[in-house]
């Protein structure tokens, strides 16, 4: 029976680890800095396997992965090329669901020549983007078509049910990730011209968006869109788009925090308050009134939206700062966790909306492909489903031989995307596709 690796316990691994336990019949090792988190995910199975691993220690990972067939790293991106490192070395295939960073795709020659696969963003954002769009793409070039105009965005959201707080956000998964994203720069193709947002202004640019069916978000730009270009083969498009979707009100709301300081992962000079208020009012170098003073300070009314979002929040507040922090963003993140965390009971919502201009020899389409999944409340997110199942798929193809590839690739061909998206469809994870004439 072949044995899986699975490094990292955290939010999403669940559905990953009981699919290839139950429905793969594959043996599964957990290995997490918390024991108990990875005996949670094995939930006494036969065939599974808990154990401490402090990913540091360079000798026992090694002895983790020399006796896997095959790896699925889940740990945060920064130890994935380690990993890969090892995975060569002793001729194991490896499955992420991050991004490919430039010390991974250096690796591709060393994996080929070990016959190894490094396949990465083969969860939700990136990888189901990636796979879906490419069925669509695939779809027009090969009835004579071609993409001249490509937008693709995702949200994790809380489901319309459960949106009772004024964010109109809740986290499934750690905050920090999702502060330190409000920080990136942005690049995307528009009408031929290359469109370039920095970090500071990236909520200043955004649209009001309806799904047909789900509602409407704001969306904003993702990142570096660019290099889809090429990643898609979109040689003919003259928009190249990605970005995320929001409730009504984030990008605002995330501006302000952002111009107040409050995303700054660095301790603050000279402040010695013990208080979120505190820290609001030795951020605008105030002593007054701290509503008053913030609302002056960002040019808006004491009664705006903004500024009654940041009072619920307790940026004003007199709660005292936690321990386990040393700097704005932390304490942000902490306390997000607190009062934005998805609940019990609460469902969260993945929207991803495609939209594609396809022009032919006589006659030109707007095709759409919708997603549109929810979490089951006391089960599984809907955040953990879409990321988690790809990959646990990928494992089971690249096992069962099905994938033939080798070196550092994404799921952008047929080989892989195709029967990954089929058997999503079984799990109810499918994509609505409508093609009107324009």
């Amino acid at each position: 029976m072949e044995n899986v690796l699975v490094l990292g316990a955290g939010m999403v691994s669940k559905p990953l680890v009981r699919y290839l336990l139950e429905k793969a019949g594959f043996s599964v090792t957990v290995a997490s800095r918390t024991l108990s988190k990875a005996e949670r995910l094995i939930n006494g199975h036969p065939n599974g396997e808990a154990h401490t691993l402090d990913v540091h220690d360079d000798s026992s990972l090694e002895d983790f992965v020399k006796k896997s067939d095959l790896v699925v790293s889940l740990l945060p991106y920064v130890y994935h090329v380690k990993v890969a490192e090892l995975c060569i070395k002793h001729g194991k295939h490896l499955v992420t669901t991050s991004y490919v960073s430039r010390n991974m795709r250096e690796l591709d020659k060393k994996a080929k020549d070990a016959n190894v696969l490094l396949l990465n963003e083969c969860g939700l954002d990136p990888g189901i983007d990636h796979m879906s769009a490419m069925r669509v793409i695939h779809d027009v070039e090969s009835k004579g078509g071609k993409i001249v105009s490509f937008r693709s965005t995702t949200g994790a959201l809380p489901a319309h049910d459960s949106n009772n707080n004024p964010f109109g956000y809740k986290f499934s998964w750690s905050p920090r990730g999702v502060l330190l994203a409000s920080r990136n720069a942005a690049k995307w193709l528009e009408n031929g011209e290359t469109v370039s947002i920095p970090g500071e202004k990236l909520f200043e640019h955004y649209t009001i968006q309806d799904v047909p069916g789900v509602g409407s978000f704001e969306n904003y730009p993702n990142r570096d869109s660019l290099p889809y270009k090429e990643v898609y083969g979109l040689k003919d498009a003259k928009t190249v788009y990605r970005g995320t979707f929001r409730m009504i009100g984030w990008c605002e709301t995330m501006r302000s925090i952002a111009v107040l300081g409050w995303l700054n992962d660095k301790p603050l000079n000279g402040f010695s308050g013990k208080t979120y208020g505190e820290i609001t009012k030795h951020l605008i170098k105030t002593k007054g009134d701290i509503i008053e003073e913030t609302a002056k300070f960002l040019d808006l009314k004491t009664y705006s939206a903004v500024i009654k979002r940041l009072e619920w929040l307790g940026l004003f507040s007199n709660e005292p700062l936690p321990k386990n922090a040393d700097n704005p963003l932390d304490y942000l993140t902490l306390l997000m966790l607190k009062k934005m965390s998805l609940g019990k009971n609460d469902r969260d919502m993945i929207i991803m909306h495609h939209e594609f201009i396809a022009e032919y020899s006589n006659k030109k389409e707007y095709i759409t492909s919708t997603l549109l999944d929810y979490g089951i409340p006391n089960g599984d997110t809907a955040v953990a489903r879409t990321v988690a199942l790809p990959a646990a798929i990928a494992v089971k193809m690249i096992l069962k031989g099905n994938i033939k590839l080798t070196g550092v690739h994404i799921p952008v061909v047929p080989e892989i995307y195709n029967p990954i998206l089929n058997e999503l469809e079984k799990l109810s994870i499918r994509f609505n596709e409508k093609t009107s004439s324009l």
